[in-house]
């Protein structure tokens, strides 16, 4: 599979995580948007993403997917420099390609990944 459509699965996942983990705590729908860009904007993902590779979480495995979807990834968006939409995309393919071989580990690097994010990393 490209790593777009890693990338593709990967960030409906991960969104689904996130939504999952906030609604426990918020009510309000509104509430639960503004947060949830907190976890999942471009910025938070490529940010979670120089995370994992600093403290290396991932196997040689998991770096591949990660750079199939960093790699795969178009110029960008006009939001975010390319460099971190490129980290972002990558991320996502990553959590893709586990979701879809190893759910088990998707979990638990979704897991750090909202951790990460409600320490104050971003």
């Amino acid at each position: 599979m490209n790593g777009l459509a890693l990338a593709y699965i990967g960030d409906a996942y991960y969104e689904l995580c996130v939504r999952r983990h906030l609604i426990k705590r918020l009510a309000h729908v509104n509430a639960l948007h503004q947060e949830a860009v907190r976890f999942t904007s471009g910025v938070a993902q490529a940010s979670i993403m120089a995370y994992l590779l600093d403290t290396h979480m991932l196997s040689e495995t998991e770096e591949a997917l990660y750079k199939k979807g960093r790699n795969f990834s178009g110029p960008g968006r006009k939001n975010i420099d390319a460099r971190t939409y490129h980290m972002a995309t990558g991320f996502e393919a990553l959590i893709g390609g586990l979701y879809l071989d190893n759910p088990t580990r998707a979990d638990a690097l979704v897991q750090a990944a909202i951790t990460y994010i409600e320490e104050g990393g971003s």
